[in-house]
């Protein structure tokens, strides 16, 4: 093994309010939308939601505009994080779910349903 496989797995750990990189630059596209009137504010890590007794949904953003979207930013899909937002869709339907990614062409959203 070499230096470069060996912490090729190695990945940094989330800090409870505190945004990486790639939150950031959401942020900032948040930020154009609130200036422009698309919506009126946004908070990151402002709601938690539950989804079972003992397991939560943290989202990354929160929006509001004429209604209540919760932004999922992933530089890379993790499954457990998935899992959680497709549970959230389900069990709190009256928001709006969107999981953001991003890649040469600009900013992907993809609308998580509850179903």
């Amino acid at each position: 093994m070499n230096r470069f496989t060996r912490y090729a797995s190695i990945r940094r750990r989330h800090i409870p309010g505190a945004m990486n990189r790639m939150e950031e630059a959401f942020a900032e596209q948040l930020e154009l939308r609130k200036k422009a009137g698309e919506i009126r504010d946004y908070q990151f890590e402002a709601v938690k939601l539950r989804l079972a007794k003992a397991t939560f949904y943290t989202c990354d953003f929160m929006a509001v505009g004429e209604h209540i979207t919760f932004y999922e930013v992933k530089g890379f899909k993790e499954d457990d994080a998935m899992v959680k937002i497709k549970v959230a869709a389900r069990l709190f339907p009256w928001f709006e779910f969107i999981l953001v990614t991003r890649d040469r062409q600009g900013w992907k959203h993809t609308k998580i349903e509850p179903n």
